[in-house]
């Protein structure tokens, strides 16, 4: 185990999650269940002083406090529900999250493909206008939410992102770890993203990974319940928040078509969605995240399509 990276073992952190809890709040958890994880972690739910609480662990170091700002911020400024931090907490072996827990299930589960077409076009459109509300939060200058110093987004992008991913990857396919058609595949889609990009005309408060596992719905009604699990909140090209709609089976619910029907956006988004994804994806290889070759080969199939669509 790197110093960088924390322990997720599920009996490790079973015993170890009580312990922190009665620290931080004194009291003892009621219960405690694995509800599950994703690329960056896992959570459990506890009931602490008779209230439902989330309790996230993460792979790597530090995760906690900069997703407890986001949470913060973003909480801050939409009228769907988002959990609030409880407290924070790492040592050398954990890095932990408590917060309050938003009921519902997420919006994966593929019972909710079973929904009719018109329950599935009111809960995009009630995921919309709370994603909507963020975007309308905007900034003087693009970045991180603490200190956003950068000028532009395509400074912004290219020099914190997309660059140094291209260069990581390329690093990789050299060794035999990364696909040498795929890096292709960026390279070239990258020198058509620099040839057809135009600046947007403000930065946008993002969340940054709005994908249908941090959609929070209720099982019966498909109603939203709430927004989970932000990752590289920052002010951005709002375009930059909508490929995640279209991540795993997003398209199903018409997530990204309802946002363009409510918003105007730039004249090649449908590119540059496609290209913002299959770099995010890809970029999972660099990190401290789970790989996910489905949703890889998914992005990388649409960025293809696009870039036929625009004659490159």
């Amino acid at each position: 185990m790197s110093e960088n990276t924390m322990k997720l073992n599920n009996g490790f952190l079973k015993n170890k999650l009580p312990e922190i809890v009665k620290i931080k709040t004194g009291e003892t958890p009621e219960s405690l269940e694995f509800i599950g994880g994703g690329s960056y972690g896992k959570v459990f739910r506890a009931v602490i002083g008779g209230v439902p609480a989330a309790l996230k662990t993460y792979r790597v170091k530090g995760s906690q406090s900069a997703e407890a700002e986001q949470l913060k911020i973003l909480r801050a400024n939409t009228s769907v529900p988002m959990p609030e931090v409880i407290f924070t907490y790492e040592d050398a072996e954990i890095s932990l999250l408590a917060m309050s827990f938003i009921g519902g299930k997420n919006a994966l589960d593929p019972a909710f493909l079973l929904k009719s077409k018109a329950r599935k076009a009111a809960f995009a459109g009630q995921v919309v206008d709370g994603m909507s509300e963020w975007h309308s939060v905007t900034g003087g200058k693009f970045g991180a939410l603490a200190n956003p110093v950068y000028g532009g987004w395509y400074e912004y992008y290219t020099q914190t992102m997309r660059d140094p991913w291209l260069k990581g990857l390329t690093a990789l396919a050299e060794k035999g770890k990364f696909n040498k058609n795929s890096l292709e595949l960026l390279l070239k889609a990258s020198d058509i993203f620099d040839g057809i990009y135009t600046e947007p005309d403000r930065a946008a408060l993002i969340h940054g990974d709005l994908n249908i596992m941090n959609i929070m719905a209720d099982p019966k009604s498909f109603e939203l319940t709430g927004f989970i699990d932000p990752c590289g909140a920052c002010f951005a090209d709002r375009e930059y928040d909508l490929f995640q709609l279209r991540n795993m089976w997003g398209d199903a619910f018409g997530l990204y078509e309802t946002y363009k029907s409510k918003h105007t956006l730039s004249e090649n988004s449908d590119f540059k969605v496609a290209f913002y994804a299959a770099m995010n994806e890809a970029s999972m290889r660099l990190k401290g995240g789970l790989i996910f070759p489905l949703w890889e080969i998914m992005d990388f199939n649409r960025l293809k399509l696009e870039m036929e669509r625009i004659g490159k």
